[in-house]
């Protein structure tokens, strides 16, 4: 079995450094967006969202080590696009695409000011094990 999980590539673009994922997870888009795109479902694998407004410039804040990183959200397509752009984390993107020949492709970026990788691996770990595990 191939990993669900790509490992990622950086490159710089200018001052921003810019990483890519690609994840592969076993359930369809309708059940994936959710997981990305909702309070609930981010406050599962990837932080507390609060406040969480999904829709293009809605606001939205990220509970990181750290503190609140407050920002907007930059991008929004229903079931295909959701992008957050927050303050000392830079952008963050899902595009979503159906799997082939099931399951979803998400596509991930995540551009930053800073040289880092904030565990996105053991993010997306517990994104797929959320993602997986629910009832379909």
């Amino acid at each position: 079995m191939t990993d669900p999980i790509e490992e990622g590539t950086a490159e710089h673009r200018g001052g921003v450094h810019v990483r890519h994922y690609l994840l592969h997870l076993p359930r369809p888009v309708e059940e994936v967006w959710p997981a990305l795109a909702t309070a609930a479902g981010l406050g599962c694998w990837l932080a507390a969202a609060e406040p969480f407004e999904p829709r293009l410039g809605g606001e939205v804040g990220l509970s990181l080590p750290g503190g609140t990183a407050r920002g907007r959200v930059t991008a929004w397509d229903v079931e295909r696009v959701a992008e957050y752009t927050v303050e000392r984390r830079g952008r963050i993107r899902f595009h979503l695409e159906p799997g082939r020949p099931e399951g979803t492709t998400v596509r991930f970026t995540h551009e930053s000011e800073e040289d880092t990788d904030p565990d996105w691996r053991e993010r997306f770990e517990r994104l797929l094990a959320y993602v997986g595990g629910r009832g379909g």
